[in-house]
This record gives C-alpha cells, structure tokens and sequence, in this order.
C-alpha cells in the first residue's frame, strides 16, 4: 500500500499531508497522556509499533507505484485506540521511508492516512460494534484486523485513483482498476493478518491479562452479582 516516493502529483501529496496532521497531534497528546498516566504500557506499545513495523515490511509487487502487503495496525488499534496508532503508524512509515527505501517522504501524508488513520479507525469500529453485541474476542478481533487491512487498501486505491483517473472511465473507472489488481493479493493476505493477530493476542491473553484489563480488552459483565469477564481463550 505504500505510495512510492515522488510518485503522487504535488498538490495530492500536500493535501493528504495536511488530512493527516490533525490525526497525527491529536495521537500525540494520547499517546503522551497513556505513557505519564500508565507507563507499564511502553514495552506493549513498543511491541504493537514492532509488529506494525515488521508486517507492513513485507511487501508483494502489485500497482504500479505501489505494493501488497499486511499493515499490523489493527493490534496496536485494539489495544491503545487509534489516535495512538496513528503515531505508531506514522513512526514506522518515516522509518520505512528513511531505512528501507518503502514508501516515501513526500508521500508520507498520504501512507499515513491510508495505513495509520483510516485503517485503524475502520478496524477498531467493527472490534467495538461485535464486542458491544458480545460476540467473541477473537472473532472481534480477527474481524477488526482484517477490515483494518482491507480499508487500507481501500483507500490507497481511492488515492490513486483520484491522482490517475482513467481517459476514458475516470475517476471510478481507476478505482475499480486499482481496486481489482489490489484484490487479488491483498484479501488473502487480510485473511493471513487475522489470524496472526487472533495468534498474537491470545499471547497476550496468556502472559498479559492484566494489561488487557487495564486497557479494556475484557468486558465488564453486566449481570448482577458477577464478577469481570476474563473470557477463556477457547471462546
């Protein structure tokens, strides 16, 4: 999904530059507030930049200017809410930028959009509407990093497409071209994020209960006289 360097028209790159900045401070002041008020959360948030870090690295050709690959960012969504993943999100894409060639400066704006804003939020919406009607942790968030990676790729492809609309069809012509060639690799490896994601959270559920708790994870049951949910990973 990481738009290469120099590839967007100048005045595309600006404008999706000045969309994410807003995203961007307001996860700043989250992401400060979670570190003074709890910083027994620093090792788990180094490790949810870490595994957006390393999955958003393997990149697959596929756009012309472009790539497949997962993006990692609906565990740190889940976890610390996505104005916090927008940092995390936009850490890893300057770092991937400077270090590896992937993605690009100028571009930045609109990778941190696509890959730290709109996914996360989109991820983190459909985790929070299944585990309000109590559907099971791990179908919720397998479901929350699965449509994080799909709405990235959404996007990129609406940004595209709005850079190269097609001569004859336009805009939705592009779309629906950038969109199929996404497609075909980009749903597998969504199923693939998932799943790794259910692997790793149920990690966590074993070697980190309570920061789990602390974070929300678990839901409060609502029945009189109950105790907390510490719902059992077999769920």
């Amino acid at each position: 999904m990481h738009i290469a360097e120099g590839f967007l028209p100048p005045a595309h790159a600006i404008a999706w530059g000045v969309a994410s900045a807003p995203f961007v401070v307001h996860g700043v002041r989250s992401l400060t507030r979670e570190v003074r008020e709890n910083p027994e959360s620093t090792l788990l948030l180094g490790a949810s930049g870490a595994f957006t870090f390393v999955l958003s690295a393997l990149k697959i050709p596929s756009v012309t200017g472009s790539c497949s690959h997962p993006t990692g960012t609906g565990l740190g969504a889940i976890l610390f809410r996505p104005p916090i993943m927008a940092v995390l999100g936009t850490i890893t894409l300057l770092f991937q930028a400077l270090l590896l060639a992937h993605g690009g400066l100028t571009t930045l704006g609109a990778n941190v959009f696509s890959l730290a804003v709109v996914g996360p939020w989109a991820g983190y919406a459909v985790y929070r509407l299944l585990r309000r009607y109590e559907v099971p942790l791990m179908v919720a968030v397998f479901s929350g990093a699965f449509v994080a990676d799909l709405s990235t790729y959404c996007v990129t492809s609406v940004q595209l497409a709005l850079a190269f609309p097609d001569p004859g069809s336009g805009f939705l012509g592009a779309l629906g071209k950038f969109g199929s060639i996404f497609a075909v690799t980009q749903i597998p490896l969504a199923v693939s994020e998932g799943l790794l994601t259910v692997l790793v959270m149920r990690l966590l559920v074993q070697s980190s209960k309570g920061d789990l708790t602390r974070l929300g994870v678990f839901l409060a049951d609502k029945r009189p006289g109950t105790r907390a949910e510490t719902e059992a990973v077999a769920r």
